[in-house]
């Protein structure tokens, strides 16, 4: 009997004649004995101990611990259905104190899970109790949770907590139900409720996700503004386009101008360089905006780069890009250049006769490939964007210097464009002032108007700084005029008659002057000037702003003769 039971047990009971337990044998005894004779034939009694107090099966473990000694586990009848030793109790805990520390965690991981969820969600189990809710719910609904947790949800709705559960009617269907529900105080919800199945298809968890329909609606109010605010964005934005393409209107009725706007028209069609020329202030980034808006680049990008603005040691990274690293100070990114910001649409390169030569070199290759490699980099990038160029000065000149590249220079000029100074078409100063003062009447919510013999000083004028001169003196005596009527007065010492400039500026005489000369001539030409304009000392004090003393003084000092 002892050699069938040995490997099977570490401890057996001892039963005698009667059924009660005799002793107990364990596996330690067992090979004991075998190491004394050498034989497993010796009774049982001569090895067995004394037997175990046996305890009921239904004590409790705490107890059973206290006791500390080898028990008999019995039944009723005192039928014995096992053995339990100290050293196996405390393996058995601390299995089951794992068991416990992992369940925590997992309850722990889970409450953390279905808290961090932004819609409320509603747990019950496969009869209809409430299991757990998370803080969403308890923040949408108002609801504690020790007021719920562990209700029946039948309970819940006789109360008045709910009007309806979608969990129950889960229950009942075993398909996924969702509803809106009217919870206590007020609270409407969007509640959907899904079924968990065990292996044997039992519903043993209801999963309910509760969404606010009041938060849901001002969702709905603030997108509908916000679509509504974007709309009223889009209509000033293109209002804004609107307004700047008539800003940038080429004005003008001088057959140069009704020649330059031909021309325009005939190059907008292509995809040719254009090389812009023309003295400063003549509109020369004008013409280029209305080569894009008139091709079929029009709704792409138009950049413009001045050449002349930015550092000779950044202007390549400006134009080509880089890479990251290129050079000290390097976005760590790399960054693209202009040419790739413009893919699809057009570049002016203004004031491209200031371009350094090594950079003229690599523009060149970029006009010819069409592709550009960044700086730092080895890859070249292809490229589909139209290229203007403009510049004031000549650039044969420059080539003759050594100053321009004349290999560029000849694949710039495919397409030149002039643009006449305003000087040379003194007819449209008219149009351009009248254009002007609507401008600026409108953006500074004025009325001002020129008086005929202003406007006729204005046309005798030489303009040497062209359009962008007209324009700025148009808003800078918009904003300084008191009066509606801009008159002559206005005028003194802002433009001078044509022949009287050079009494001006005695530096254009081929002579050299001192300072002290140059401010006698000027102040004597502004008080005769004032003079010949309004006839009197004191009304040309007052234009002059200062006193008529100070006229007075001046006229004798400088021995001008009134007439």
């Amino acid at each position: 009997m002892l050699k069938a039971c040995t490997g099977r047990w570490w401890m057996l009971p001892v039963i005698g004649h009667n059924g009660d337990v005799a002793g107990t044998v364990s596996l330690f005894d067992l090979v004991l004995a075998a190491e004394i004779d050498g034989r497993l034939s010796e009774p049982v009694q001569r090895i067995m101990v004394s037997p175990p107090v046996t305890v009921n099966a239904e004590m409790p473990v705490e107890e059973f611990f206290q006791q500390g000694l080898s028990m008999a586990v019995v039944k009723d009848l005192n039928e014995v259905v096992g053995l339990v030793t100290p050293l196996e109790l405390q393996n058995a805990i601390q299995v089951l104190l794992k068991e416990v520390v992992e369940l925590r965690e997992a309850h722990q991981l889970e409450r953390a899970i279905i808290n961090s969820v932004y819609d409320g969600v509603y747990i019950t189990d496969g009869q209809g109790y409430t299991l757990d809710v998370n803080d969403a719910y308890v923040r949408i609904t108002g609801i504690p949770r020790e007021e719920i947790v562990g209700r029946h949800m039948k309970e819940l709705i006789d109360e008045g907590y709910f009007k309806s559960s979608a969990s129950l009617m889960v229950l009942e269907t075993r398909q996924p139900v969702t509803i809106i529900d009217n919870i206590r105080g007020g609270v409407t919800c969007l509640t959907t409720s899904n079924p968990v199945f065990n292996e044997k298809g039992q519903i043993i968890r209801v999963v309910s996700s509760v969404r606010d329909m009041t938060e849901l609606a001002e969702l709905k109010s603030k997108l509908e503004q916000a679509n509504q605010l974007n709309q009223k964005y889009e209509q000033e934005l293109e209002l804004l386009r609107r307004q700047q393409l008539q800003d940038d209107l080429i004005i003008g009725q001088h057959e140069t101008m009704r020649a330059l706007r031909r021309m325009i028209e005939k190059v907008a069609k292509t995809d040719a360089t254009v090389l812009i020329l023309g003295e400063t202030g003549v509109g020369k980034e004008l013409v280029a905006k209305e080569i894009q808006r008139l091709s079929p680049r029009r709704n792409g990008p138009f950049i413009r780069i001045n050449c002349a603005a930015v550092p000779e040691h950044l202007i390549e990274s400006e134009l080509f890009g880089y890479e990251r690293g290129a050079f000290t100070g390097a976005n760590s990114t790399g960054k693209p250049g202009i040419f790739e910001l413009a893919e699809s649409g057009t570049i002016l390169l203004d004031e491209i006769a200031e371009l350094p030569m090594d950079t003229q070199a690599k523009l060149l290759r970029v006009l010819q490939e069409k592709e550009v490699t960044r700086l730092g980099g080895t890859r070249p990038r292809k490229l589909d964007v139209r290229i203007l160029a403009a510049t004031n000065k000549d650039l044969e000149q420059q080539v003759a210097k050594g100053l321009f590249r004349k290999d560029l220079y000849y694949r710039l000029n495919i397409l030149p464009i002039t643009v006449p100074p305003l000087r040379e078409r003194r007819e449209d100063i008219p149009l351009l002032v009248d254009y002007f003062l609507r401008l600026f009447n409108r953006k500074y919510g004025t009325s001002k108007s020129f008086s005929r013999p202003a406007l006729h000083r204005l046309c005798d004028y030489s303009w040497p700084g062209n359009v962008r001169e007209l324009r700025n003196l148009v808003e800078r005596l918009v904003i300084v005029t008191q009066e509606d009527i801009i008159g002559p007065e206005h005028l003194v010492g802002l433009v001078v008659h044509r022949g009287q400039k050079e009494a001006l500026c005695p530096a254009n005489s081929g002579e050299i002057h001192t300072l002290k000369e140059a401010v006698r001539e000027l102040e004597r030409h502004l008080i005769s000037e004032a003079l010949r304009t309004y006839g009197s000392t004191h009304r040309a004090a007052h234009a002059l702003g200062v006193s008529q003393p100070t006229v007075l003084r001046k006229i004798k000092k400088l021995g001008i003769k009134l007439s």
